[in-house]
């Protein structure tokens, strides 16, 4: 007899979202084991401080509890659901901070401060730059781009990768170091191509 087959992950997440919605705390912290590593990266790429993403990390499993009966698996995957409260929570925090910094520093005191950031050349040098490997990632296949872009941006391993897309891990790893051998021939043209 064959032991029973395990719901696809955005199913088994879709069905504790549900849970927590009824009350279940289990089903929270199954959903939270299961997706934090995720939220958590991108959290800190946004907000660039761990202890910062931690709190707001905890402020959005705390929303996700509340919420949980809004969730439409129409819609979007749960991951995706938890990535965009996550995104909302942590674009808050960066304007809450930011207003709390212009109320606490008078403009004459800022202005006494010695410059910290870079000079208008590397800003500049800088947007290039991105502007550059967008254009690089952009001109890639799709299937290269999106496994990328998941690792990159939104922090999963291939295994992750390869558990949302229903794909074979090989494929998954095939891919993304074909798409980052051709950024990187793409890129290092590009470079040659400034100088």
């Amino acid at each position: 007899m064959a032991a029973p087959q395990e719901p696809p992950r955005d199913t088994r997440q879709a069905e504790l979202i549900g849970g927590a919605a009824a009350g279940d705390q289990r089903a929270l912290a199954e959903l939270f084991d299961s997706t934090s590593r995720a939220v958590y990266g991108l959290l800190l790429r946004i907000l660039s401080d761990p202890g910062v993403a931690e709190e707001v990390l905890l402020d959005v499993y705390a929303q996700a509890w509340r919420q949980a009966g809004t969730y439409n698996a129409e819609r979007g995957t749960p991951l995706a659901w938890l990535t965009t409260i996550a995104r909302s929570r942590a674009l808050d925090r960066l304007r809450r901070t930011r207003r709390e910094r212009g109320r606490a520093e008078p403009l004459d005191a800022v202005a006494e401060l010695p410059s910290t950031g870079a000079s208008a050349e590397e800003d500049i040098n800088e947007r290039e730059r991105g502007a550059l490997v967008r254009a690089a990632l952009a001109a890639l296949p799709a299937e290269q781009r999106e496994v990328i872009e998941l690792a990159y941006y939104r922090g999963l391993s291939h295994s992750e990768i390869a558990a949302a897309r229903g794909l074979p891990l090989g494929t998954v790893k095939t891919r993304t170091r074909l798409g980052l051998a051709r950024l990187r021939e793409t890129l290092r043209s590009a470079y040659e191509g400034i100088r």
